[in-house]
């Protein structure tokens, strides 16, 4: 007998296979992140720290500036989140409350110039991860608005002393615009310092067989931005419709913000010069693996670099084993303004610190690697009215430590930002206690 029932054509079994596996992937991820929940000890969450609601004067300690003297036995006075006195004879207000950090020592919050902090939170879960957005040029990306205050990544590098962060998108040609960022608070909208702090161009890479076409890709992005620009600043022309990717473009062609070009290879490098030079943009070299082999050229146009990975292994075969730890060296001999950054990872915002140590054991002069992580990126990025060294106007967003921070040795005791004094009980400091009560348990 014969079966007439109709039976599904392959493109529908096809579509039911692969709508099945989409289904079962999204599951996995659910799952994973579930375990991840399940299997979480338990932490106590950090809670934002109030604004501050009086003066407070820190009294005794020694107070690097940075950007100046270092004051022995001062005075650091501040209200409102923002430093008002500072020196050996500050007269103080009524209510002040007054701290004594006598044998202490006073820094800048430090500078992570490249990161992806509040973006990126566990590898292995996709759906924690907020970093690349769909297609090639996306200059429209606000990285502040997928920001995430509840990342445990934060509290963590903030009492290694890292106060901002600058958020970075990747991805595509144009990654988006990126965001400086406060260590603490409630919500991405007062935890933003400064949006649209530079726009991410990620060079293309010169081993492709594609490079040429690439950059003409690249060039027909800012050009058709260009175009849109003219549009809408023509007088007696119709109403120009909004293009969103185009609108994000205009801060960049008027100055007001620059292209952060990611670059390592000799070629890269000078060609991305070339096309900033050609567009007349204001450019910042991110990563710039070869930059003090071009450092002429990067004086010449006044490029400042942010340096990726000093803690990392050289990349040729070629290269001696401290290339990457001497890089910031030679940048500084050779005159080029450059400020250190770690790597992107914000698991790995804690060791920004130790970046600036590992360059200063490898030629570096102490003092600016300090600022290498402090004032130089805040210089290079345009928030140094805000942030980067203890100068009366700025915000009191300082650490106070029993010695410098860029020594491995050196313990935060504790961190103010915009004059509020936050909370020091990450997750590695409650784990720390918590297996350090373990140890006494077991020698009772």
């Amino acid at each position: 007998m014969i079966n007439h029932k109709k039976q599904p054509s392959p493109i529908i079994r096809s579509h039911s296979t692969m709508k099945s596996k989409t289904i079962m992937k999204t599951l996995k991820s659910l799952f994973v992140a579930l375990l991840c929940i399940m299997w979480a000890p338990k932490v106590d969450a950090q809670i934002p720290a109030a604004p501050q609601s009086g003066p407070i004067a820190l009294v005794g300690g020694t107070i690097h500036t940075v950007s100046g003297d270092i004051i022995e036995n001062g005075t650091l006075l501040f209200e409102d989140g923002v430093i008002t006195a500072i020196g050996t004879d500050v007269e103080l207000p009524d209510g002040t409350t007054i701290e004594d950090v006598t044998g202490k020592l006073i820094y800048p919050g430090l500078i992570d110039a490249y990161s992806q902090m509040g973006i990126f939170e566990i590898g292995a879960v996709g759906m924690t991860v907020d970093v690349n957005e769909q297609g090639p040029v996306n200059p429209n990306v606000k990285v502040e608005r997928a920001f995430n205050p509840e990342s445990r990544h934060i509290g963590i590098a903030r009492s290694a002393g890292v106060l901002t962060a600058v958020t970075t998108p990747g991805g595509g040609l144009i990654s988006g615009q990126s965001a400086a960022m406060h260590m603490d608070g409630w919500a991405w909208d007062t935890m933003t310092l400064k949006s649209g702090v530079g726009m991410i161009v990620n060079w293309p890479s010169a081993n492709s067989d594609d490079y040429i076409s690439d950059i003409e890709d690249l060039r027909e992005a800012f050009a058709n931005a260009r175009a849109y620009k003219k549009a809408r600043e023509a007088s007696g022309t119709p109403r120009h419709d909004i293009d969103t990717r185009w609108e994000a473009m205009i801060p960049v062609f008027n100055g007001d913000m620059p292209v952060v070009v990611d670059a390592d290879d000799v070629r890269q490098i000078q060609d991305a010069i070339t096309w900033a030079e050609e567009e007349d943009l204001r450019m910042i070299l991110l990563s710039g693996r070869d930059s003090h082999l071009v450092t002429e050229y990067l004086k010449k146009n006044d490029i400042p670099v942010i340096i990726t990975t000093v803690l990392d292994a050289p990349n040729r075969d070629w290269e001696s084993y401290d290339a990457r730890y001497t890089l910031p060296s030679k940048l500084y001999e050779a005159g080029v303004e450059f400020a250190i950054a770690g790597a992107s990872s914000a698991a790995n915002a804690n060791r920004l610190p130790l970046e600036a140590g590992a360059a200063a054991g490898f030629g570096l002069p102490v003092d600016e690697a300090l600022k290498a992580i402090t004032l130089s990126p805040a210089r290079i990025l345009g928030i140094e009215d805000r942030v980067g060294a203890l100068e009366v106007g700025l915000d009191a967003t300082f650490l106070i430590t029993d010695g410098n921070p860029i020594e491995y040795a050196t313990q935060v005791e504790q961190v103010y930002i915009r004059g509020s004094k936050s909370d020091m009980r990450d997750m590695h400091r409650q784990f720390y206690e918590k297996y350090r009560e373990k140890l006494d348990q077991s020698r009772r």
